[in-house]
Formats: structure tokens, C-alpha cells, sequence
């Protein structure tokens, strides 16, 4: 079995947190990102607290416990680290978070409608139709028991007024559901400029699980 790299795994999520950037999903200090520590039942890496991304090392991102002590690191986790516990506790499947707070995925999470299945990646890769959390604040544990109810076993949510949360069996997959919701809630506004009955697909109904 390969051991797991630490340093390597820093690498990864700046580089990610860097591309959320990139790509239009994040500004300022907002979003987080977070990976459950393989072979610890009880460690996991998170960026820290109000740190810009550009401005960011992989020493700077830190590792907590479930209950969102810092373990190791030069910073405080980030604000929402009880989010991301609440889903570790309850995603056994899960072992990367990506939040995010890109404009049309808020755009729906402001209307207060689901992100519907106008791509078939974005179905795939969410496993349906990306549910609205209605708004709470978003620094405790309370929220993220209820965002994990309304997420349930699909692999998106949006924080109504706030912001787009993707898991995934690794950070890649977390961060690709990320990009695919979005691209599907811009596509899904324009459709519905257009007509408000868009065809939409259903994951139940595609009958397969891998990206095309």
C-alpha cells in the first residue's frame, strides 16, 4: 500500500484553491477546501481562515481533527470546519469537500430553485438535480447536519444566499462536480430566458455513472 503524502496533498488543494480562482468560482477569501487524511480515522486537511489564495503555501494549509481542533499548522481552519465534519461524520463515501461561491450557481440558490439536469456531465458527476439549502449562517455544526439533510446522498448543494458545496470520493472528483454545476446553472439561466420548460435529464434515467 502507498503511503500518503502530506506534502503532497497541501500541493494539491492550493493548486485547486488556485483554479477555483482561475476558473470564476471564488474571490477574495472566500470557499474552502478540505481532504480526509487516508489510513487516520481522525485527521483531515483543511485551508485555513481568511488567507488569500495567491497569497497562500501548501505549509499554510492545516490539519484538524473531527472535531475541528487544530492539530497541526501555522493558522486557524477555516471558519466553516464544522461544515465540513458534519459531512465526514455523515459521507463515509466522502473524502474531499469543495466550497465555492460561484455567480450562477448563486443566481439559482437567490431564486431559490434546484439546479436542474441541463448537462449530462453535470447529472452524472451530482447524481441529480442540485438541491437549494434554504439560509442559515454557516459557521457551526447545526448548519452542516442540515445542509448534509437536504444534500443527502447527491454529491451538490447550494447555501441559498451564499455559495455551492461539491463532495467527492477525491479532490479531483469534488472539484470537477464544482465546475460542471456551475457551467450547468449558467446554461440553465439562458435556457430559461428562453422557454421556462428546458429539457432537462434525470440521472435515474441516463443509466449510466461515468463522466461522457
Amino acid at each position: 500500500m502507498t503511503s500518503f503524502d502530506l506534502a503532497a496533498a497541501k500541493r494539491d488543494i492550493l493548486d485547486y484553491c488556485l483554479r477555483s480562482m482561475e476558473y470564476g468560482l471564488n474571490f477574495n477569501t472566500q470557499g474552502n477546501i478540505s481532504v480526509r487524511i487516508p489510513g487516520e480515522d481522525d485527521r483531515f486537511l483543511i485551508t485555513p481562515t481568511d488567507l488569500e489564495y495567491d497569497k497562500m503555501t501548501p505549509e499554510d494549509i492545516v490539519v484538524v481533527d473531527s472535531e475541528s481542533r487544530l492539530i497541526e499548522g501555522p493558522h486557524e481552519p477555516s471558519s466553516e470546519v464544522t461544515v465540513h465534519m458534519a459531512i465526514y461524520r455523515r459521507r463515509p463515501d466522502v473524502n474531499a469537500i469543495v466550497h465555492t461561491e460561484p455567480i450562477y450557481s448563486n443566481v439559482w440558490g437567490v431564486i431559490g430553485e434546484p439546479i436542474t439536469g441541463t448537462l449530462v456531465n453535470m447529472v452524472i458527476y451530482s447524481k441529480g438535480d442540485v438541491p437549494i439549502m434554504p439560509f442559515e449562517l454557516s459557521n457551526n455544526t447545526a448548519f452542516g447536519d442540515h445542509m448534509c439533510d437536504t444534500m443527502g446522498d447527491l454529491n451538490a448543494v447550494v447555501w441559498a444566499n451564499h455559495g455551492l458545496l461539491t463532495v467527492g470520493e477525491n479532490l479531483r472528483d469534488a472539484f470537477k462536480t464544482s465546475v460542471a454545476v456551475e457551467s450547468a446553472a449558467k446554461v440553465l439561466l439562458h435556457a430559461r430566458a428562453v422557454t421556462d420548460k428546458p429539457i432537462v435529464l434525470e440521472y435515474d434515467k441516463l443509466g449510466i455513472t461515468s463522466a461522457l
